[in-house]
């Protein structure tokens, strides 16, 4: 049963869109803060479980970082680029304290953020203006 779900999961991301891709990742960031977030506040003690939470977040932010397209994204890419590092540094500060309300800070722009993707991809997809994809800085 693990095997399909894993090859069902492979196949999921092997023939999803650009914009899709980017919504995963921003979900998988979420799920690993609010794993996080969820730790810290009920005062655990697991800080190894903590720490791979936001270790995963990071990891997903910086694929978010490096799928950006400067050349044709331009200033969006290069703010979202700036956005990604602030993310990434406040989850290492919040990590170092155990923090919850800085990774709550942290959850709730990236949710912001995944909101607008999914409106961007929604709209390619059902035949907006810009029905060409989505690559501002994916």
């Amino acid at each position: 049963m693990q095997n399909r779900l894993n090859a069902y999961r492979e196949t999921h991301i092997k023939t999803a869109s650009q914009g899709k891709i980017i919504i995963m990742l921003y979900d998988e960031s979420l799920r690993q803060l609010d794993t996080a977030i969820h730790l810290l506040k009920d005062n655990t003690r697991e800080y190894d479980k903590v720490n791979s939470a936001i270790l995963r977040a990071q990891d997903m932010v910086t694929e978010l970082m490096v799928s950006l397209d400067f050349e044709k994204g331009g200033d969006i890419a290069q703010g979202l680029y700036s956005l990604y590092m602030f993310f990434n540094q406040h989850m290492m500060q919040a990590n170092m304290k155990k923090d919850a309300d800085m990774l709550s800070t942290v959850r709730s722009q990236l949710n912001e953020l995944r909101t607008a993707w999914d409106q961007v991809v929604n709209k390619a997809q059902n035949g907006g203006q810009n029905s060409g994809g989505v690559n501002v800085a994916g």
